[in-house]
């Protein structure tokens, strides 16, 4: 199946309230001109550079998102463009994002990353943390990001009911941040493997790529 096909599968099977990032990390700019011309807006990156050269290359009307770890001496490459942050898993690195924005003039739209999986390897915040960082007189100041949700990853494995615990659990985290953070609407979690388990427990955003892209090159 073409890009474009499935991309149109996958459309049709997403819920109106639920947006769809293509994870394009890795794949040449021709495949995504491909997802671009069958109405793709929305892209995934996860390394800082490959996302600048993609910008600079492809139709500025893209909306880039990173969703890949960051590290805070990369944000400035990336600082005037990127629509959304997904992996906001400290402080320091907000701290970085918006003085950097501040600077570029502009306010970013970023996603803490909570930590939901059982392994060892994702970043991410836990509960207390999120709390502490939303609770600081330092957070309260910030005027150059926006807090507009959460991200998380399940653990990779075949068992779903695990899965879906783990964004049951994101989802709760979500609801009780509401009340601190009003204005909050996103809630990434989900990919290939479990977008479907993610948007029955509440997923309004699922980063896929295989899926459309087939396999990672």
């Amino acid at each position: 199946m073409s890009i474009k096909e499935n991309l149109e599968k996958i459309k049709r099977n997403l819920p109106e309230h639920v947006t769809l990032v293509a994870v394009s990390k890795t794949k040449p700019e021709g495949e995504l001109q491909e997802a671009y011309d069958a109405g793709q807006r929305i892209f995934g990156e996860n390394k800082v550079q490959e996302m600048v050269d993609k910008w600079e290359n492809l139709p500025n009307d893209i909306e880039w998102h990173m969703i890949g770890h960051v590290q805070r001496n990369k944000v400035k490459y990336m600082i005037d463009f990127v629509a959304l942050i997904h992996g906001v898993d400290s402080f320091r690195l907000l701290k970085e994002v918006n003085k950097r924005a501040k600077k570029a003039d502009r306010t970013v739209d970023c996603l803490l990353q909570i930590h939901i999986a059982e392994e060892d390897t994702k970043f991410g915040l836990d509960k207390k943390e999120m709390y502490e960082l939303v609770a600081s007189d330092e957070f309260q100041n910030f005027k150059n990001v926006n807090i507009t949700g959460l991200m998380g990853m399940a653990t990779f494995t075949d068992d779903d009911n695990q899965v879906r615990r783990e964004f049951k659990q994101l989802k709760s985290l979500f609801d009780e941040l509401k009340s601190e953070l009003p204005k909050i609407n996103t809630l990434s979690m989900g990919m290939s493997g479990d977008y479907k388990i993610a948007i029955e427990e509440g997923s309004t955003m699922v980063r896929i790529g295989s899926s459309i892209f087939g396999a990672r090159n």
